[in-house]
């Protein structure tokens, strides 16, 4: 099931598998999300929870027992309750259920998402809670994964492209070459940088995921016309940047993320994992993600 809002400026549609964005829609009908080719990549705007990237080995384990997961957890592959379906929001849950906590994680949650339109920009809440009869406290990761159609026009290539920060950034890059696991190595790509420049073959290697930024904006601009997208990452500890391997680059993603993917030493426990948050019985939790769609 799909439900849509729009203002003067942006037509946003959400499915209810994912709780996913899957169109954004200017005010003169230009689609500016990815449309989730499969031969390319098949997604538009995932979630990631209740962890970032892999797990070590693929399982997770807590107290005794093994899980099975594959990368960025689950939410964005199980359908989520429409709460609210407009005129100025959309509102989806997702609750841990018996088969959830059986099979694919043990801990009690409720994850909603909520989206809302101001202006050009798109703000996506998403609130994790761990409910006040949980038997544990509830630790977990989270993410966004959005996904931006790249050219923005049949008038311009890849070469007209570059990433923006709003101040010069030497980020560290944290290596999780070649698995997709933490290495516990780092190094530096770009120095003093303000902009990044697109290039066809620059993820080949898979993604770059930067820390110590201090910039609060992280956007990707058309540079003869000054067009962007734009996401706030203030506040986040880690901003990827990402493209499926391809001889030309057809979207571009920028991942904040408030977790890391598992360290190739780390193991299977759980507990071991690098979090979030940790959350008592009845606490929550909440972070936003807003995108500028200056085009």
């Amino acid at each position: 099931m799909q439900a849509t809002i729009q203002n003067e400026s942006l037509t946003l549609t959400v499915d209810t598998h994912g709780a996913e964005a899957v169109s954004v829609r200017n005010a003169a009908g230009q689609e500016m999300l990815w449309q989730g080719d499969k031969s390319v990549w098949g997604r538009h705007a995932p979630i990631l929870f209740p962890w970032t990237g892999k797990l070590a080995g693929g399982i997770l384990t807590h107290a005794g027992k093994s899980y099975k997961g594959g990368q960025h957890g689950f939410a964005r592959d199980l359908e989520h309750t429409l709460l609210d379906a407009g005129p100025d929001c959309i509102r989806l849950e997702l609750r841990a259920d018996e088969e959830i906590k059986a099979s694919r994680f043990p801990y009690d949650f409720v994850l909603t998402s909520t989206f809302r339109l101001e202006g050009r920009t798109v703000h996506h809440t998403l609130t994790v809670e761990n409910p006040a009869g949980a038997a544990e406290p509830l630790q977990f990761g989270i993410g966004y994964h959005p996904a931006f159609a790249v050219p923005f026009d049949d008038a311009h290539t890849t070469a007209d492209y570059e990433f923006r920060f709003d101040r010069p950034e030497s980020p560290v890059i944290l290596d999780a070459r070649p698995n997709g696991l933490l290495s516990g190595r780092c190094y530096y790509q770009w120095k003093n940088a303000a902009a990044i420049q697109l290039e066809d073959h620059m993820f080949d290697s898979d993604s770059f995921c930067m820390a110590g930024l201090r910039s609060e904006t992280l956007g990707i601009y058309e540079k003869d016309t000054g067009r962007n997208i734009t996401c706030n990452i203030a506040g986040y500890p880690y901003t990827l940047i990402w493209s499926a391997r391809t001889e030309t680059i057809r979207f571009v993603c920028i991942e904040p993320w408030h977790s890391l993917p598992a360290a190739e030493a780390d193991g299977p426990s759980w507990r071991k994992r690098a979090a979030a948050a940790t959350l008592a019985p009845g606490e929550r939790w909440e972070t936003t993600l807003s995108t500028t769609f200056d085009r």
